[in-house]
């Protein structure tokens, strides 16, 4: 380890080795040398920087005195580009020694407008134009006329939407799509507000979900209108599909009176698939599995088809056993104990 003699007796050494670097003649001629090379560069600048060129500054934009009771549905841009041509000399004060003020309107100005407010080109240009040099060429501008929007408290809610699509991974499926808030304050004039019907999220396409997804997604823009909130949640809600089976009685649809439909077997296995989380709530009584009169009337086989005529929503992929059973008609008489059957 080093001590601190140690440590003074090689900084002395240290020392005096770059003295003697510096005061021998080597080190001189490449200190003359340097120095004629950083004149030369210099006079190379300022020649360079007399030649003329263009570039591009951005300058903020502010609109003041907007009253409380005004919404900006479409606000002016928080700053324009403007590409100018001059001297290299008077580019380089712009980008070091001057900072440009923002271009400020006053609201008031333009209120006999209506809502609609558009700042002509001339004002723009002669705003610019004050904080350049007379040399300073102005080429162009972006963008190169303003406007703005606004509503004073004209509102109203309006229902959130999804703009995509969600589509679930193997043996799952979508059970619900919840959006929160469901619904938005739109803000516009009141010709625009009564366009706008619904507020959309921006499109998306998510695949494969397997579990819930939820995701923070903004509000598409509509020029003129102003949303708030401008975002929300969307939730995609899955569940896993489940194969149930159940026993379901065949009846007859539309038979007239005194006619009875008996099949073979009375009941059919409806198979379907189900979502685990209504796996115990659909039951037999939800489906109806039946033939019409009309078909039975002009059937001219020994046995029928069979038609799912009911079945609830969350139930998928519906299978019938057996799809096609044997039949009798059944005629009673009124009145009488004695049923007489025709078999057909």
């Amino acid at each position: 380890m080093f001590d601190r003699k140690n440590i003074k007796r090689y900084y002395l050494i240290f020392v005096r080795q770059i003295r003697n670097f510096l005061l021998s003649t080597k080190s001189r001629e490449f200190l003359i040398f340097l120095f004629f090379v950083f004149v030369s560069l210099c006079f190379w600048f300022l020649q360079t920087m007399n030649d003329t060129y263009q570039t591009e500054f951005k300058i903020p934009v502010r609109l003041k005195n907007v009253p409380k009771e005004v919404v900006m549905t479409s606000e002016l841009p928080s700053e324009i580009r403007v590409k100018v041509e001059d001297r290299g000399t008077v580019l380089l004060n712009y980008m070091l020694g001057r900072t440009f003020f923002p271009l400020t309107f006053n609201f008031e100005d333009y209120q006999e407008r209506g809502p609609y407010v558009r700042i002509p080109q001339e004002e723009v240009l002669k705003k610019i134009s004050a904080q350049l040099n007379n040399s300073t060429q102005l080429l162009s501008v972006h963008p190169d006329t303003l406007d703005y929007i606004y509503s004073k408290g004209i509102a109203k809610k309006v229902p959130v939407a999804v703009g995509g699509e969600v589509s679930a991974g193997r043996q799952y499926y979508v059970s619900e799509i919840r959006v929160i808030p469901d619904s938005v304050v739109v803000y516009a004039p009141q010709g625009v507000l009564n366009t706008v019907l619904t507020a959309y999220t921006q499109p998306f396409h998510w695949t494969n979900v397997t579990d819930t997804l939820r995701k923070h997604l903004n509000l598409q823009k509509l020029h003129g209108v102003k949303f708030v909130p401008s975002s929300v949640d969307v939730m995609a809600c899955v569940d896993m599909y489940s194969e149930k089976t159940l026993e379901v009685p065949v009846v007859g649809i539309g038979f007239p009176k005194g006619k009875v439909l008996r099949t073979f077997p009375s009941k059919v296995q409806v198979t379907f698939q189900v979502g685990l989380k209504n796996f115990k709530s659909v039951r037999a009584h939800d489906f109806l599995v039946g033939v019409p009169y009309s078909d039975v009337v002009e059937n001219k086989s020994d046995k029928l088809t069979l038609m799912l005529k009911q079945y609830p929503d969350v139930a998928t992929h519906i299978r019938i056993s057996p799809s096609s059973v044997d039949y009798l008609i059944e005629q009673e008489t009124v009145g009488a104990e004695v049923k007489e059957k025709t078999e057909k």
